[in-house]
């Protein structure tokens, strides 16, 4: 069987091309829909201001810091929160 294509080298190289454009046609059919949905990364930034409830933690931390964030390249969106307890956590998305 070998020696079939070894001794017909054109027959061999329409066989090989023909493999690749049907592999190449039938990646441009795939459902994209069977690929897994990737989520974005996130950084997460929390600290504790003890003795502070969360308007002070507001103003005091979580303000300045979401304004230094605000606009870094690639930033989709960023969430925060503050509690009575001092805690704070700012949430960033890319």
């Amino acid at each position: 069987m070998v020696e079939f294509f070894i001794r017909r080298p054109v027959f061999s190289t329409v066989l090989s091309l023909l493999a690749i454009f049907a592999g190449l046609v039938s990646v441009g059919l795939l459902p994209i829909a069977q690929f897994p949905n990737i989520t974005p990364p996130t950084i997460t930034v929390s600290s504790n201001f003890p003795g502070a409830d969360s308007q002070t933690v507001s103003d005091v931390v979580t303000r300045p810091m979401e304004q230094e964030i605000n606009g870094v390249k690639g930033m989709i969106y960023m969430s925060s929160s503050s509690t009575n307890n001092g805690d704070y956590k700012i949430t960033v998305t890319f």
